[in-house]
């Protein structure tokens, strides 16, 4: 979604919109998905006309949770240990950084987080700011169900080195590291990509990866671009997920990219 299908400031392009009739035209279906919670995609998509979104789904927490679209109650789910998301917050603490934690029922406690963090947020549903100081820990969140845990800086290259020190203390944790949007160093539980919620929409849908082409822009979006029949990188595409795509678009998410793939994939 971010930075594939939206506008960096969360916003979708027109050229989208009419690419998105098209593809009802032709059924095929649309189905969003993203790191994001289920509640924050589908406020994006509330400008769409809902007939373009019909008998769809959408995939968030990167294939962690999937939603028949307008229905809040989840097919399937994932979670953090409690001690897992407590270990990882401390260590952010202890870091100095902003960290996200992010729970089931599409809620994000942000703590710390700098001014152009702030701004950055601004279009986002169910946030909730907080200090580190004074929570030393997250026992103060009682038995909320915690999905993944986040680390935010404006230095993403700093991030993705601290990233490649901290492998081992993720997988003791039951849990893998992914990056995304520029800014954040995500700690989903193990096991859980967008390739496993792929998998698990051609289950719910009755066809094969093959018959779904991947569309991303980023490190979560890889394990997708590897499952998915055809994988598809906007202009824009980081390079670590453009070694994955087997075509690049010459559109980026700011041009809106859907009508070139659109054209160059789904018409007859």
């Amino acid at each position: 979604m971010d930075e594939t299908f939206l506008h960096d400031s969360c916003i979708i392009p027109e050229g989208n919109k009419a690419a998105l009739a098209r593809m009802r035209e032709l059924g095929v279906l649309f189905v969003p998905c993203s790191g994001r919670a289920y509640n924050s995609i589908a406020a994006n998509l509330d400008t769409l006309d809902p007939e373009l979104l019909g008998e769809t789904y959408i995939v968030s927490y990167n294939g962690g949770f999937i939603n028949r679209y307008g229905d809040p109650k989840p097919l399937c789910t994932c979670g953090l240990s409690r001690e897992a998301a407590d270990t990882i917050y401390r260590r952010g603490r202890e870091l100095g950084l902003c960290v996200h934690v992010c729970f089931d029922d599409g809620t994000y406690n942000v703590f710390d987080p700098p001014a152009s963090e702030r701004d950055f947020l601004a279009s986002y549903p169910s946030i909730r700011y907080q200090t580190c100081e004074g929570h030393p820990d997250l026992s103060f969140l009682e038995a909320r169900p915690i999905v993944k845990v986040l680390y935010m800086s404006d230095d993403f290259d700093a991030l993705r080195e601290l990233g490649a020190t901290l492998g081992d203390f993720a997988e003791d944790l039951g849990t893998a590291i992914t990056f995304s949007s520029n800014r954040y160093m995500e700690f989903m539980p193990q096991g859980v990509t967008k390739a496993t919620g792929l998998a698990k929409l051609a289950e719910i849908l009755g066809i094969d990866l093959d018959q779904i082409i991947g569309f991303g822009d980023s490190a979560n979006d890889i394990a997708m671009l590897d499952a998915a029949g055809l994988g598809v990188g906007v202009a824009n595409a980081t390079d670590d997920a453009r070694e994955h795509c087997d075509v690049v678009l010459d559109s980026t998410c700011f041009d809106g990219a859907l009508p070139e793939l659109v054209e160059r994939f789904l018409e007859p």
